[in-house]
């Protein structure tokens, strides 16, 4: 069961009551909704989100965009009324034994607290707009942003006026008319973020990547090695990164991996701040932070514990017998430690991770009719074919996933009877999946469509080892001496084992599928204005001759035309912001 839909079904049936969010009308929370998954952005303090909330909302009013994302409004606040309707009958009920058992989870996760390591969280500040600015220096104080149809990140500057990352390009134009748009060139940014890994790696060999311009690294004992406070450490690093690569970054300092990461926000950019590694400190640290700070709570969870009267983490303690039973056992563990500010501490290369699944999927217009979407399936297929073979693994589940020119998403999946690699049998075993679905809707069509593997099995080979930044024979141990420990399981109730991930990996799709709508809303603009200009040029045909192509639009689009190597696998990709970084997510996956 999904995490969303253990919340949902612990949410009970009744939906008769109006959701405590303090909002004046229905459309205040859509408002809301369409800020998009980047609001949490640093450089956005001063911005009047509800002025820019507005221009979102008018923008894209009357989309399929704007439809879709009304749609999903009025389910969550239906699923939020159900959860409020069932807390009302919990309060109605003696508690007491189930307060009694969070607090006896609370003793146990206090002795498994570790407060003997340093983890930091590394930033670049605006890594693609920074590595731009490098070429071209007039751009370092005028607002600029990276990205054509969605922005991937946009400076300062721009930020100050509600622009930011995943937001679509016309209405960040609104926001700002004179905002300026430089293409993706990934070619720059990852060797870029090599020069940054390679200083990375004199500090901690075994540093955990979490994208191009994130990292978590543990310095424990490089803080015992060189005889460094760990704030002299993060300066040190801080300072050799700006001289031999141009670029800064913000660091958060912590004891363990959550803070890390929330506390490298504080003072962006080009700062840092420790939380210390000390239980009353972290306590009053976590205390006042808005739920939504918090890696793995995305919109529509910070919706829901909003609702219920949690909008910081210290909110959760006075909650604590509710919890599982209206979000689930999970958020229940969840919860209760991000109210400790409790998070993992082992810090290993993305290789090491156990993966649970391998996939592909892809993005397109409106499709329809069988050989189309048969053809488009088998392209699927042969690219799933080539991660599976790189990945080195087979899978006994296959699962076809579809989103429809309505948005709506839809998965089925099969059981072949064997494991499954190539394209021909992850093809011919997903077909009939695909058959089905065109019998149950006579008409499809189609938006997205994705082949997924899950249960797999390795086909690797002892020796056949590249890490994940394709650099072969490190072997060095942890940063703390220690080697990595195997894999465990919750039963065994090693306190390493945190649902963090399960929920980290919600709000990363979750973000995804809003990436994914800004860009449908962002071809829909542009598809408008096509249109409106075809038009006009054909008024005018008669009298106008045709302009040649301008020098700077033909460079563009011969950039574009060339592919986009993969600074995870190192495959070429095709030339297509949306398509690229789903990739990039796979490879991190």
């Amino acid at each position: 069961m999904s995490l969303d839909e253990q919340r949902t079904s612990n949410a009970g049936d009744d939906s008769h009551v109006t959701p405590s969010r303090t909002c004046s009308t229905e459309h205040d929370t859509l408002k809301y909704q369409l800020l998009g998954p980047s609001l949490t952005k640093a450089g956005q303090d001063h911005v009047d989100q509800q002025k820019v909330s507005e221009i979102i909302y008018n923008a894209s009013k009357g989309s399929k965009y704007f439809n879709n994302e009304e749609s999903r409004d009025k389910v969550l606040t239906q699923k939020i009324e159900r959860i409020l309707s069932r807390k009302r009958q919990l309060e109605r009920i003696d508690l007491t034994s189930d307060r009694r058992r969070a607090d006896e989870y609370i003793t146990e996760l206090e002795l498994s607290r570790d407060l003997s390591q340093t983890v930091i969280h590394i930033d670049c500040d605006a890594f693609y707009a920074a590595v731009e600015e490098l070429d071209r220096p007039e751009l370092k104080n005028v607002p600029m942003a990276v990205g054509k149809g969605v922005l991937t990140t946009c400076n300062y500057h721009a930020r100050k006026f509600g622009c930011r990352s995943g937001m679509a390009g016309f209405v960040a134009m609104k926001l700002c008319p004179q905002l300026v748009f430089l293409p993706l060139n990934f070619g720059k940014y990852t060797a870029k973020a090599q020069e940054v890994r390679e200083i990375l790696a004199e500090y901690d060999s075994r540093f955990e990547s979490a994208g191009l311009d994130e990292a978590y690294l543990n310095i424990t004992q490089y803080c015992e090695d060189k005889e460094m406070d760990p704030e002299e450490v993060v300066t040190q690093l801080r300072n050799e990164v700006a001289e031999k690569t141009k670029i800064t970054i913000s660091a958060g300092i912590a004891a363990n991996a959550k803070i890390a990461k929330i506390a490298s926000n504080r003072n962006k950019p080009n700062g840092q701040f420790r939380v210390a590694n000390d239980r009353i400190t972290i306590l009053a640290f976590m205390r006042d932070l808005p739920t939504r700070k918090v890696n793995g709570v995305g919109r529509v969870f910070e919706r829901e514990l909003d609702a219920i009267g949690i909008k910081t983490c210290g909110d959760i303690y006075a909650h604590r017998a509710y919890l599982s039973k209206l979000f689930g056992e999970k958020a229940f563990q969840f919860l209760m430690q991000c109210h400790l500010g409790l998070g993992r501490t082992k810090i290993q290369p993305a290789e090491d991770y156990e993966r649970k699944s391998v996939g592909t999927e892809s993005t397109f217009r409106e499709m329809s009719g069988k050989a189309e979407l048969r053809a488009k399936l088998r392209w699927i297929a042969e690219e799933l074919e080539k991660d599976l073979k790189r990945t080195q693994f087979k899978g006994r589940t296959l699962v076809l996933k579809i989103k429809l020119h309505t948005y709506e998403v839809l998965t089925r999946q099969v059981i072949p009877p064997k494991a499954v690699s190539t394209a021909d049998d992850l093809y011919t075993y997903s077909l009939p999946l695909i058959a089905k679905l065109e019998r149950e809707m006579p008409g499809m069509k189609l938006r997205l469509m994705g082949l997924r593997c899950t249960h797999l099995v390795s086909t690797k080979k002892d020796g056949d080892s590249i890490d994940f930044f394709g650099i072969r024979g490190q072997t060095s141990g942890l940063a703390n001496g220690a080697s990595v420990p195997p894999k465990t399981t919750d039963d065994q109730g090693e306190w390493e084992v945190w649902p963090e991930e399960e929920f980290e990996e919600a709000a990363r799709q979750e973000r995804d599928e809003e990436m994914n709508e800004v860009e449908k809303l962002s071809q829909e603009e542009c598809g408008s204005r096509e249109r409106i200009v075809e038009k006009d040029v054909n008024d005018d045909r008669k009298e106008t001759p045709p302009s040649p192509p301008s020098v700077e639009n033909t460079a563009a689009n011969a950039e574009e035309e060339k592919p986009w190597f993969c600074p995870i696998c190192a495959r070429p990709q095709p030339a297509h912001d949306k398509d690229f970084n789903s990739h990039i997510d796979f490879c991190l996956s």
